[in-house]
């Protein structure tokens, strides 16, 4: 018999062992667990791995669906699986956001997901930007996401996660809107908060926008590689919001306005982005051709 820490995890192999036991499983994280249990079995010799809770108290409701998930997992080639319920249940740490706190959740899995795909590009190719396709970054405090009570099913939700990065214009998240209102019933605030930052970052690509802070006191417009695509129209943009903007010499766009609710700084970004776009889409059908 070997009595030891979670130090095993990290590799032991010993194929005659065939008999595990996890002492307070509940305190274990789903990662932790998933090594443990692979401690035994290693061999033709079938193995067992009991996780052990305290008979005489309550366990926490994270910790329950930890071990259901594990019990639910005893297929091979599991892991992919168990690092997706993982995500779920804990999150990842957020790259984003004013405070660089949170879950990846409440600002979107496709948007980071879409991220880290261009700074793997970038990387590759010597950490020289890519200079079509990019993502804007939109910070704004506020939860944005599809709660799991509201779409139960993890793999439908990461689903609806993609679709969501793949639509194009306004008229597709209206779409879709529909469409989850038809399927699951009212959107909840946070779904609503998410559509808004998915029609905000589309905008956001029109007017070139890298990416938008939004605070209580205003906005952070910071533009992709070459600028807004028209400085006369940005600057006749800036005049007709009558001294709460201006342009810094860094060329970043300081909007000032008092936004202290959530709801505000989302509706904030969405109605700057859409000024911007709307500018952008002018200068662009001023140099089409006019056909005789």
């Amino acid at each position: 018999m070997l009595l030891s820490t979670t130090v095993v995890e990290s590799g032991l192999d010993m194929p005659s062992a065939n008999t595990l036991i996890v002492h307070r499983a509940d305190r274990f994280g789903l990662a932790q667990l998933y090594q443990l249990r692979g401690r035994v079995g290693r061999s033709k010799v079938r193995a067992y791995a009991y996780l052990t809770t305290p008979a005489d108290r309550s366990i926490t409701e994270t910790a329950e669906k930890r071990l259901q998930v594990l019990a639910n997992l005893d297929s091979l080639g599991a892991g992919f699986q168990l690092a997706s319920h993982d995500l779920d249940i804990r999150g990842a740490g957020n790259l984003l956001g004013d405070e660089q706190s949170g879950h990846i959740k409440e600002v979107g899995f496709e948007l980071y997901q879409s991220m880290l795909e261009d700074a793997i590009v970038e990387q590759k190719a010597g950490g020289i930007p890519r200079p079509e396709g990019f993502t804007p970054q939109i910070s704004v405090d506020a939860p944005i996401l599809i709660p799991e009570t509201y779409v139960p099913d993890l793999d439908l939700r990461m689903g609806l996660y993609r679709r969501l990065g793949e639509l194009d214009d306004k008229q597709g998240v209206e779409s879709f809107a529909a469409e989850m209102i038809d399927r699951f019933g009212a959107l909840p605030s946070e779904t609503q908060n998410l559509l808004k930052i998915v029609e905000t970052k589309l905008n956001s690509k029109k007017a070139m926008i890298a990416k938008l802070d939004v605070g209580p006191k205003g906005a952070l417009v910071t533009f992709a590689d070459g600028g807004f695509p028209d400085l006369g129209g940005l600057l006749g943009y800036i005049d007709r919001l009558k001294g709460t903007a201006k342009l810094r010499p860094d060329s970043k766009l300081v909007v000032s306005r008092d936004w202290p609710t959530p709801e505000a700084r989302l509706n904030g970004a969405l109605q700057l982005s859409t000024g911007l776009a709307r500018v952008a889409a002018a200068s662009e059908r001023a140099k089409e051709p006019v056909a005789a």
